[in-house]
């Protein structure tokens, strides 16, 4: 349908969804309203964006704060393996090294039981956001998420702690999934791709909370050093709860079930009071890119992110999302039992570690200056290519580590520069691309499946990466880094001839560049004429 100024009866709504929210093709001239919508969205600067929207960026904001939950377990329990009084309540003493560890295999099951969780959850948020909309969703969530807390803090054994962190997991899979969905979702092109990789920012959040409290407690000697953390759990839902309860569903979501009229009324809840006159404008663009995605077979099911063009959408996410993992996260963000086992105190490790997440925090608010200037595709490319180059530096400093003790501490500051470089490229546009990639009718979906594939490989990465590193199995410890450098390698190459450009591009626009097949190192020149596109 080609998208042209005259006026268009309104066919876009499902049988079971036409009542009296439908509105007549008398009060809605869909195609040139979606033509003006769309100019728009390309003329309208980050301030003006913030100006227009100030609603829309804040409820973004404030709903992606549940990922500070997911970002504060990512780090704890892999830290939690260097921690005196956790190994001594969970672990095995092993004279060989007089200390006390938790073997290889506890050390794998416990990272990956906060794994399989999200994998259930990120699945089940793929059909229940789409049944019962976002915010219904997250309410019940956050509601489970108070619930399961108490397993993880009364776990006298290590078989229950297995349990509670595999339940946990399963409303983090719906938060981490949830958060850039929606802000893509209710966010303007202008400051879309900064609130989608604010998300990062949002783990960092809780990798920094996570860290200072893991410093503050490392001296313990007794079981609040490792339950406090736990507790500390309970700080977020309630709050969120509260808020989130007034924040309106995705007006997507509601075009999608043909409620335009709810979806108006969502987008002018969202606008500046002089700007709630475009209201309809940015409806019916939404309306003509979902009617557009049917008319090039953009299904809504499972199956439909594994068919046709939208194969390819979906793999650009899932790669893009397991690339935060196949570069090395693993290894850096489990740093602390790293740099324990290389020499470094207790005490020296988890301050290294915390020092860390601060720089990582600071590296994310530098990505959204870096992301003004650059392309998504530069900068995720540019980040897998620096953190390759650092871990092989690590892996090659390990050869002298026994001559020279002071190479451990060189060690750390790669490390370091590590985190901070992931914090600007891969961490931040990690999540960016996926939440924009996908085809609207689909996005939920294909997050969920890109999230499930990044679950899936960091499951892999947390069996292989403790026996790396723990001096009672392989004992590689600096050397870890070959192994990782090898996948950065492999991730990098997949980048170059994959990896799309999305800077800059309005839903519309990449159905069309997905639809003509463009290649991805030419989808940044390739111009778009909506007008004249079918």
């Amino acid at each position: 349908m080609p998208m042209t100024a005259e006026k268009t009866t309104i066919e876009y709504v499902d049988k079971a969804q036409a009542d009296e929210n439908v509105p007549s093709s008398k009060e809605w001239n869909i195609e040139e309203d979606a033509l003006a919508a769309n100019s728009e969205e390309h003329d309208l600067g980050f301030v003006q964006a913030v100006r227009r929207y100030p609603k829309a960026m804040m409820w973004a904001i404030l709903l992606s704060l549940t990922i500070v939950m997911e970002g504060y377990d990512t780090i704890l329990t892999g830290n939690f393996f260097a921690y005196p009084e956790f190994a001594k309540k969970y672990g095995s003493y092993y004279p060989s090294i007089d200390d006390y560890q938790l073997s290889g295999a506890w050390q794998v099951g416990l990272k990956n039981a906060s794994q399989i969780g999200p994998i259930i959850g990120a699945f089940a948020n793929g059909y229940l956001s789409q049944r019962f909309g976002f915010r219904r969703v997250m309410l019940v969530s956050l509601i489970l998420m108070t619930a399961f807390i108490f397993v993880t803090f009364f776990a006298q054994n290590i078989v229950t702690l297995f349990f509670g962190l595999m339940l946990c997991g399963i409303p983090w899979g719906v938060f981490a999934t949830m958060g850039p969905a929606y802000s893509s979702e209710i966010c303007p092109l202008a400051f879309r791709g900064y609130l989608t990789a604010y998300t990062n920012m949002c783990f960092a959040m809780g990798q920094f909370i996570s860290g200072g409290v893991l410093d503050a407690l490392v001296s313990r000697q007794d079981e609040w050093a490792y339950r406090i953390p736990y507790a500390i759990q309970w700080v977020w839902p309630l709050p969120i709860f509260i808020i989130l309860w007034f924040c309106p569903e995705s007006p997507w979501w509601l075009v999608r079930r043909g409620e335009y009229k709810e979806a108006e009324k969502v987008i002018e809840r969202l606008s500046s009071k002089q700007d709630q006159n475009r209201a309809r404008q940015m409806v019916s663009m939404m309306i003509h890119t979902n009617e557009m995605e049917r008319d090039i077979d953009s299904g809504s099911s499972w199956i439909d992110c594994f068919k046709g063009i939208d194969l390819r959408r979906t793999e650009i996410a899932c790669v893009t999302f397991m690339g935060q993992v196949s570069t090395g996260s693993a290894f850096a963000y489990g740093a602390s039992y790293f740099f324990k086992q290389a020499g470094l105190s207790a005490a020296d490790a988890y301050k290294v570690n915390l020092g860390g997440t601060a720089i990582a925090f600071v590296g994310t608010i530098i990505a959204w200056f870096v992301m003004s200037r650059f392309g998504r595709r530069t900068i995720y490319n540019a980040g897998v290519f620096t953190m390759a180059v650092f871990l092989l530096l690590i892996g090659c400093l390990d050869f002298g580590r026994a001559a020279v003790p002071a190479i451990k501490w060189v060690q750390a500051v790669f490390a370091v520069l590590w985190l901070f470089v992931y914090s600007m490229t891969v961490g931040p546009i990690g999540w960016t691309i996926p939440s924009e990639v996908g085809a609207t009718r689909l996005r939920q979906k294909t997050i969920c499946l890109a999230r499930i594939c990044y679950y899936i490989i960091t499951i892999v990465a947390n069996s292989l990466n403790p026996y790396m590193i723990n001096p009672t199995e392989w004992n590689w410890n600096g050397k870890t880094g070959f192994f990782w450098f090898g996948s950065s390698a492999v991730t990098f190459v997949w980048c170059y001839f994959r990896l799309p450009e999305t800077k800059d591009r309005t839903f519309a626009e990449l159905d069309v560049l997905f639809s003509r097949q463009i290649s991805a190192r030419k989808f940044a020149e390739t111009q778009v004429d909506l007008q004249e596109e079918n």
